[in-house]
Parts: C-alpha cells; sequence; structure tokens
C-alpha cells in the first residue's frame, strides 16, 4: 500500500512538473500581411521549433494584406505540428481572417471583429474579377474543413468552424439563414463569432488566454530582428516591382549606349538585391540564377559579337524574363508539383508589367537628362556646344566619302557594326552593313552614309 501511494504521489509530481514546464511562443501580428509578416511567422515557428514550445499564440490586429503572402502563413500554420492558438485582439480582417481560420483556436478579445475578406485590386480598393473571388472561397472554404469537429458528442457537426461562414466572409452572393442575407459580406463581432461556433472564448487580453490554454507555462516571445524587417522590404511586392524596372531600364540603357557602365552597374545590383533574399528564403534556386546570368550572356553577345537583333538577343530576353518570374515561384528544383497555373500567371504579368515600365521609365529619363545639356543634370558629362561651319569647323567631305564606293580596303578595328576602316592610306568611320567585322579583313564600300562608308566583309 506504501509503494503504491509512493508510486502515486511520484505520477502526480510528474505531471505536475510537465505541466509547468509546458512552453508557449508568443508573437505579434499588428501589421499588413505582408512579405514582413510572412518572414515573421517562418522565424517565429523556427524560434518555436529551436526552443521546444509545446504550442504557440498569435497576437493579431491587422486589417488584412496581399493574399500570396496570406496564403503562404496559411500553409505554414497548417503543416505545423503544434497547436496554434490566434488572440484576435480588435481587428482579423481580409487576409487576418483568412490565417485565424487556419489556427487551431480562435480566441478575441471584447469588441473584436472577424471577417470582410473579399479580394480587391487596384490603389482604390476595388473587388477583384470574380475569378480571385471564387479561389478566395474555396481557400477559406478548404482552412476551415483543415480543423475537424470529433468531440464525440455532436454526430452532424462534421467541422470545428463552418465552412458557410468562411465563404461569407469573402462573397456577398453566399446566404447563410438565421446568419447573414445575400446582399452583404459577412463581418462578425466577438459574441457572433462565439454562437456561431467560430470562436472558442472571449478573453479580455492575451494572458487570460494563456492562462487558459496552458496554466503556469512558460512564455518564451519572438521579436523581430532588423535584419528580418530589411529581408522583408526587400521580398515586398512593391519593392521586387521596382527592382526588376531597374534591371531592365539599365540592360535597355546599356543596350544603347554600349561601355557607359553605370546603367548596367545599377542593373547589377538591382539583380543582387533581387534575388539574394529570395534565395535565403528558399524560394530562388541556383538553376534560376545561373538563367538569368546566362540571358545577360546572351544580351551581351548580341551588343559585343552578334550585333543585330537576332537569336542570342532573342534567347537573352527569353533566359532573363524565366528567370525573374521562376524565383517568385515556390518550386522545389525543377519540381514544380503544388505550383498553382494562378500563382505563375501572377509573377509573370508583374515581371511584364515592370518590364514595359522599366523601359518606358528609360525612355523619358533618357529624354529628361539630355533634353537641356547646357543646364540638365548630364551638364557636366555632356557636350553643350556645337561646332559650326561659320566658326570654322569642317565636316566630313562627302564628294571623298563618296568616291570611296566600289573600292576596297581592311579594317582598321573590329567593326561591331561601328568602327575605323582604311582605303588607300586614308582612315575612315565606317559601318558593317550586317555581320561583325574583325579588325584586319578586308572589306568593300558599298555605299555613303551620314559620312560613313558603309562596307561588307570581302
Amino acid at each position: 500500500m506504501k509503494f503504491l501511494l509512493t508510486t502515486i504521489l511520484m505520477m502526480t509530481a510528474f505531471v505536475l512538473s510537465s505541466l509547468a514546464n509546458d512552453k508557449v511562443l508568443v508573437f505579434d501580428m499588428a501589421e499588413e500581411i505582408s512579405s514582413s509578416a510572412w518572414i515573421h511567422t517562418q522565424e517565429a515557428l523556427d524560434k518555436a521549433k529551436s526552443e521546444n514550445a509545446d504550442m504557440v499564440l498569435i497576437h493579431m490586429n491587422t486589417y488584412g494584406g496581399e493574399l500570396v503572402f496570406a496564403d503562404s502563413i496559411r500553409q505554414a500554420i497548417l503543416a505545423d505540428e503544434r497547436p496554434i492558438f490566434v488572440f484576435i485582439n480588435r481587428n482579423a480582417a481580409s487576409a487576418g481572417a483568412l490565417i485565424a481560420t487556419a489556427c487551431d483556436s480562435i480566441f478575441m478579445s471584447p469588441g473584436s471583429s472577424i471577417g470582410a475578406a473579399t479580394v480587391v485590386s487596384g490603389a482604390d480598393g476595388s473587388k477583384a474579377p470574380d475569378k480571385y473571388q471564387s479561389y478566395m472561397r474555396a481557400i477559406m472554404r478548404a482552412t476551415a474543413e483543415a480543423h475537424p469537429y470529433n468531440d464525440g458528442k455532436d454526430s452532424s457537426r462534421l467541422f470545428l468552424r463552418d465552412p458557410r461562414i468562411a465563404e461569407a466572409f469573402v462573397d456577398e452572393a453566399v446566404s447563410i439563414e438565421g446568419v447573414i442575407d445575400s446582399a452583404h459580406v459577412l463581418t462578425l463581432t466577438t459574441q457572433e463569432a462565439i454562437r456561431l461556433g467560430y470562436c472558442e472564448g472571449e478573453y479580455p487580453n492575451e494572458e487570460t488566454v494563456i492562462a487558459h490554454v496552458a496554466p503556469n507555462a512558460q512564455i518564451v516571445r519572438y521579436e523581430p530582428s532588423l535584419l528580418s524587417d530589411i529581408k522583408g522590404g526587400l521580398l515586398s511586392t512593391g519593392f521586387r516591382g521596382i527592382l526588376i524596372l531597374i534591371i531592365i531600364g539599365g540592360i535597355y540603357f546599356e543596350l544603347q549606349t554600349p561601355g557607359v557602365g553605370f546603367p548596367i552597374l545599377a542593373s547589377a545590383v538591382a539583380a543582387v538585391l533581387y534575388f539574394a533574399p529570395l534565395y535565403i528564403d528558399g524560394l530562388a534556386e541556383n538553376w534560376e540564377i545561373v538563367l538569368f546570368i546566362l540571358g545577360l550572356i546572351l544580351l551581351a553577345l548580341e551588343v559585343f559579337v552578334f550585333p543585330g537583333f537576332g537569336v542570342s538577343g532573342i534567347a537573352g530576353i527569353v533566359c532573363v524574363v524565366a528567370s525573374l518570374t521562376l524565383s517568385l515561384l515556390d518550386n522545389d528544383g525543377f519540381s514544380f508539383e503544388g505550383v498553382e497555373s494562378m500563382s505563375v500567371m501572377k509573377a509573370l504579368a508583374m515581371v511584364l508589367l515592370s518590364i514595359v515600365l522599366g523601359i518606358i521609365c528609360s525612355i523619358l529619363l533618357g529624354k529628361y537628362f539630355f533634353k537641356n545639356r547646357s543646364t540638365g543634370p548630364l551638364a557636366g558629362v555632356v557636350l553643350a556646344t556645337s561646332q559650326d561651319v561659320d566658326e570654322g569647323f569642317v565636316g566630313v567631305d562627302k564628294v571623298k566619302v563618296d568616291a570611296m564606293i566600289g573600292r576596297q580596303g581592311i579594317a582598321l578595328t573590329d567593326l561591331r557594326p561601328g568602327g575605323k576602316v582604311e582605303i588607300d592610306g586614308d582612315s575612315y568611320d565606317a559601318i558593317s552593313s550586317c555581320n561583325f567585322i574583325s579588325r584586319g579583313h578586308n572589306v568593300v564600300v558599298l555605299k555613303s552614309s551620314s559620312g560613313q562608308v558603309v562596307v561588307k566583309e570581302v
């Protein structure tokens, strides 16, 4: 009997000590759902793993944000083996409602709300086309269905949260008798969410929630670092668009004026800033970065080795566009299983739009910089004076140049396509009629153009 009593006491002490050693990792999601929120969530879940935390609590207060990052957070929450709870302290709107629905339990403070998850687009917040709403409805429904209801008491209830309510957050066409008609998007208050089984309880603050889910637990808090904030900024959709604009603009400028140097340097820096955080985050694969570099090499060959716009240039552009697009997708090596077609279309659309804007901005900036050469931004590096005949300046002797038609000479420099040729001991500015001509090769003059001789290789 004494032995049995001792065993019971030891087991009780062990259980109590286990309860006392529970760890709860807490992190805040009080921001727009963006790349920063996604990075913070990843780091918080990694810290929960390294700290051997038993559960995670998200302290949420957000009006929503970008669906692509909200969906990534949703998938990370559903894939995590630990119980993940969310405490909604005021707002869980739009993307926030999707993330909250993915959690194992939802707790709300008095006066809070959840819902209004209609997909919007544009700066004015206008409603996105129905195909986006349909996709969002499916995500919300699937997320609610990811948590089955299995308390053994109510066999008619299949899910912890009603998928129809999750759909009604998105689409005003969804009607639920006694809850919402078919004219409004659904948003629930704390008491309404509790009554409809979408929320597990009302609590005044974070501490009371923790006391409810894990009494006497040890609290571990995740605080984002400056590095993660910088990384989040570099991964933001808007900043990536600007980087693509600089990459394409720099390449365009360099193609127009080979040898300047600064445009291609700006393009290279933007490419590093574009790919580095994506590579660190596991999105950009090694082969995707190699594909981008290959595209630049092909474009360089087009400019310096094979003048004209041919196979090399087209292949280079295709490689650059493909690498920029693929680096935004969550593929595993060469496997694209699980990558949705909508994600591919969004990534390609963003890259193409940025390319078009980059070219337009490059043209406009070029006109602005060179419009007023005496007082403009490039006044110190651009020749502002003109060499007039009245002042004694003499141009190319057109009669002499025209007389060279049909004559043969030798290329003094590589013609790619411009350069110098020597005819009868005199040097002339020349341009190749089609192909690259190497130095020392024989040429024949076909015609004259703007004081230059147009030649082809003999």
